[in-house]
């Protein structure tokens, strides 16, 4: 699928659930059909040909990507793989492992992926085989906890050269509650998932943040927010990363219809987001102020996003 535009595109279409692969002249097309239930994350591994993404489960609506309200889903979210002509699915972290999982990272080196369970409220990890199915951060207890969303974690970015794992806890929708926080990629020694001395709090009072992708040319974490219009929500949003925390906050584009996936073309200086109208959309990161999408293509309900430069 690649154009001399360069790179191809891995989207998550909610419904009817299939993987489909997209040129950024908008040509694209279904590459993994009949998944289950409700993908969110998505991550290739192009060198060996292999997709992955994560089922949210059966508890959550297809149209707005949120349980039906009130609702405690049922822990049968699972993370999950084939190769990219369709052939070998596999589920790799099976129902009641994986919780309500979102976002996906890939350390293909380190041999690990890594997903936030948004109802379970962790950061988890596990090798790529979905052996040593790992809590490296749990904001709280499942399920009493699950129905104070400032503890839902939904995005996620690893910066290995830093030892950094970054996520988002969205908050209630438009509610300006939205945080981005950091820590180290290992936990420190003794500590716990629930009480780590690491993690710090990036930034806060957010409308509704959700995917991550870092560039790390140029150390900066960008993120889409699907929060309230009138309030630098449905964005794309970045920050420049620093020791000290995030700095220079700023939008960099608007108009999204329920922003949710993010994914970076380093070496083309182009972002790529997706959101539940349907939408993906590009925009040059070497902007330096507030700009506007262009509409790569309309597909079905979006979710998760992957480039891949080939």
């Amino acid at each position: 699928m690649a154009t001399k535009n360069g790179g191809t595109l891995y989207v998550l279409q909610a419904r009817p659930p299939a993987i489909i692969a997209l040129s950024p002249d908008g040509s694209h097309k279904v590459v993994v059909a009949n998944l289950t239930r409700t993908p969110d994350g998505i991550k290739v591994d192009a060198e060996n040909q292999v997709v992955y993404w994560t089922n949210m489960g059966s508890g959550i609506h297809l149209v707005d990507g949120d349980p039906a309200s009130g609702a405690v889903p049922p822990n049968d979210g699972t993370i999950e793989s084939a190769r990219l002509d369709g052939t070998g699915h596999r589920v790799l972290v099976p129902s009641g492992m994986a919780g309500t999982p979102k976002e996906l990272a890939l350390d293909k080196d380190g041999g690990h992926l890594y997903w936030c369970d948004r109802e379970g409220m962790r950061v988890m990890r596990a090798r790529l085989a979905g052996t040593e199915v790992t809590e490296l951060v749990r904001t709280g207890n499942f399920p009493q906890d699950t129905g104070d969303e400032t503890r839902h974690c939904v995005g996620i970015a690893l910066d290995r050269a830093n030892g950094h794992i970054y996520w988002t806890q969205k908050g209630a929708p438009d509610a300006g509650e939205g945080r981005i926080f950091r820590a180290g990629i290992e936990l420190p020694p003794g500590a716990k998932p629930d009480q780590r001395p690491d993690i710090e709090c990036m930034l806060a009072d957010l409308p509704e943040p959700i995917d991550l992708d870092i560039d790390h040319r140029d150390a900066m974490l960008y993120w889409t927010d699907r929060g309230d219009d009138t309030h630098d929500g449905n964005t794309l949003n970045r920050a420049r990363i620093t020791a000290s925390g995030l700095a220079d906050r700023h939008v960099l584009a608007r108009g999204l219809k329920e922003g949710i996936g993010v994914s970076l073309d380093a070496r083309g200086r182009r972002a790529f987001v997706t959101d539940l109208g349907g939408n993906v959309r590009e925009l040059d990161i070497d902007t330096k102020q507030e700009s506007h999408f262009t509409t790569v293509a309309h597909l079905g309900v979006l979710t998760g996003i992957d480039y891949v430069d080939i």
